[in-house]
């Protein structure tokens, strides 16, 4: 590297630590399901807050008609919302440049994962609250576990249920502290049947669906699964080891196959997040998959799987070759990967034999060097 390249990067990152220090730090409640008291918590630590002289405001609050909940408003400042009016109905947003023009020490913003209504500057709430913390003010947020991206399929499988509103992990990833709210399976369906989380009309379809006590269990074990990872990820950037660590670097390697891919990426991403490591993202195009070759389904799934990488933080490889074990492993080494993940192949025998050389040949290759190999169901 040039001494021109040094400059440069040593330029950036003082650029990037005086950046870091003037933005706003960012708290996250996260929790297995509706009804846990996520709210409930943010509310008690805005009166808390007030009651030690911090300047905190309700930027954003959904009470969803809870009682508890509504009666802790009271004696908390409110940033009025901002109305829209969208398809004939008068309908309220947060409104961030309110929030950035009051510059509140502290401000609480509920439903992390919340599609804006169309029109508005960001798409996303977590698109807001990243804007309001580069203002160098501190927020407060919560989101429930379905919500985070890399982990939609496994809430799929669980809930049956595809959750559409999903915030990108980087999102909890850059969060300063992320506070798991939890309860017990018989706690959270006794809050249910007593009307503390839905009105009585909807209690039984609730314990019918979403509120079963195998898929709470589930879901309160991905919740602790997550916070306890964030810990580890603390641990590992801000507790200073006098041993050597290995820093992992995984590379997903993808197909034209839609399902596939899309767990590669996401089983990859969750890795990457739990190591708090840099990951990538794969797609060796061969001959017979060129653009006037391939179909254009696969190209649109090709596309929509490189949105999805991107989205959770990968950076997309793409090399054109007939030697699919030689492009990989020599993309590996460039990249200095660690651990190599690659999808479940779901295959007939014939396909099987023919497939036996380029596996055959990419493990041989490994053998020879320090990378692990993650197969993915």
């Amino acid at each position: 590297m040039s001494t021109t390249d040094n400059k440069e990067e040593n330029v950036q990152h003082f650029l990037d630590l005086i950046k870091k220090s003037r933005q706003g730090k960012f708290k996250i409640y996260i929790g297995m399901s509706a009804g846990v008291g996520k709210t409930f918590r943010m509310l008690q630590e805005a009166h808390s807050l007030l009651r030690n002289g911090i300047d905190v405001k309700i930027g954003y609050i959904e009470t969803h008609l809870r009682k508890e909940t509504h009666d802790l408003l009271e004696g908390l400042p409110i940033i009025p919302r901002r109305k829209i009016f969208y398809r004939g109905k008068e309908l309220e947003e947060l409104d961030v440049q309110a929030v950035i023009n009051l510059r509140p020490e502290v401000v609480i913003i509920d439903e992390l994962a919340h599609t804006n209504i169309e029109g508005s500057k960001n798409e996303k709430r977590w698109q807001d609250v990243l804007e309001i913390l580069e203002a160098g003010i501190n927020v407060i947020s919560a989101v429930n576990i379905q919500h985070i991206e890399s982990l939609n399929e496994e809430i799929k499988e669980i809930t049956g249920i595809e959750v559409k509103e999903r915030i990108p992990d980087s999102i909890v990833g850059i969060a300063d502290e992320v506070v798991n709210i939890d309860l017990t399976a018989d706690e959270l369906i006794t809050r249910l049947k007593e009307g503390k989380i839905y009105t009585a009309d909807k209690v039984q379809m609730a314990l019918n669906n979403f509120f079963k006590s195998e898929q709470i269990l589930q879901l309160r074990e991905l919740a602790l699964k997550e916070v306890a990872s964030q810990v580890e990820r603390k641990v590992e950037t801000e507790v200073s080891k006098n041993t050597a660590i290995r820093h992992e670097k995984f590379l997903a390697c993808i197909s034209s196959n839609e399902q596939t891919a899309k767990t590669v990426i996401r089983k990859t991403a969750r890795l990457a997040s739990y190591y708090n490591s840099k990951w990538f993202v794969l797609y060796v195009q061969t001959p017979k998959e060129s653009p006037d070759k391939i179909a254009l389904d696969k190209q649109r799934h090709l596309i929509n799987n490189f949105k999805l990488a991107t989205q959770l933080g990968s950076e997309i490889i793409r090399v054109e070759s007939s030697n699919i074990s030689k492009s990989i492993m020599e993309i590996a080494e460039q990249r200095q990967i660690t651990t190599l993940c690659i999808g479940k192949p779901h295959l007939n025998l014939f396909n099987v034999i023919l497939s036996t050389n380029i596996f055959n040949e990419l493990l041989k290759k490994l053998s020879f060097v320090d990378i692990d190999v993650v197969i993915l169901s």
